[in-house]
């Protein structure tokens, strides 16, 4: 009989023990989830912009595409070519569009008929971006670019070739106003603030800045006047603080 029992017993223990190892397990998932206080904080940096990027942009009209073609390349090539002397690099100058497209009349409505179109010519336009690193220098390459054949302006975007001091500065004071807020928030709940959990940063934005457009006329006569005002930095971060129990 000795054996029947001691297998019993053996078969007992083994049965219990999971339940016994999961008594911790039970344990953990019960603890408390610790308290925690979330907040965002808003930081900027001005700083005055030190390059502009010009769109500008050579339109033509022709009775033949090759005619059309013929003198925006004489025009463009004027207008590069004078750029480049004035010390713009080559790395600085890119064509950003190009296009040939057909020119149409479109007659009015005969007895209630639609009329074919008529060709009437072709339009080429010839787009370049250009880097200028020199801001002194803007409203006389305008004007220049105005005399040489450019007839058609986009957008001047002043920008900063460095920005990551402005945006290091706005970091800080994002941060700054987020430690602010949670005090705040924390004293007027009547908590103690405790260590910071985890911080997160929103992806840096410059605050754009008012857009220079303008139909180029051949007419202008003295450098464009332009100001370029300053750029703002913006940064985003929101910030975990335990709360002290």
């Amino acid at each position: 009989m000795a054996p029947i029992l001691s297998k019993t017993l053996l078969m007992t223990a083994l049965l219990t023990l999971p339940l016994g190892s999961a008594a911790p397990v039970l344990a953990q998932e019960a603890k408390p989830r610790e308290a925690v206080i979330s907040v965002t904080g808003d930081g900027e940096s001005a700083v005055a912009p030190d390059m502009a990027v010009v769109n500008l942009a050579v339109v033509k009209q022709a009775k033949t595409a090759r005619e059309a073609l013929d003198e925006n390349n004489k025009a463009m090539n004027e207008v590069l070519k004078a750029l480049k002397d004035g010390g713009i690099a080559e790395r600085d100058l890119q064509t950003s569009g190009f296009s040939i497209q057909p020119q149409y009349n479109y007659p009015q409505p005969v007895d209630g008929q639609q009329q074919q179109p008529q060709l009437i010519g072709y339009q080429t336009i010839n787009s370049i971006t250009i880097r200028l690193r020199d801001l002194a220098k803007l409203g006389q390459v305008i004007d220049q670019s105005v005399t040489l054949g450019i007839n058609q302006g986009g957008d001047i975007q002043f920008t900063n070739d460095k920005p990551q001091a402005a945006l290091e500065e706005a970091r800080k004071n994002a941060v700054a106003e987020a430690v602010k807020k949670a005090k705040t928030l924390s004293e007027a709940a009547g908590v103690k603030l405790g260590r910071i959990i985890e911080i997160n940063e929103n992806a840096p934005r410059p605050m754009p800045q008012p857009a220079y457009r303008a139909t180029m006329m051949k007419e202008a006569d003295a450098a464009v006047p332009v100001q370029s005002g300053e750029n703002n930095y913006s940064v985003s971060v929101t910030v975990t603080f335990a709360i002290e129990q």
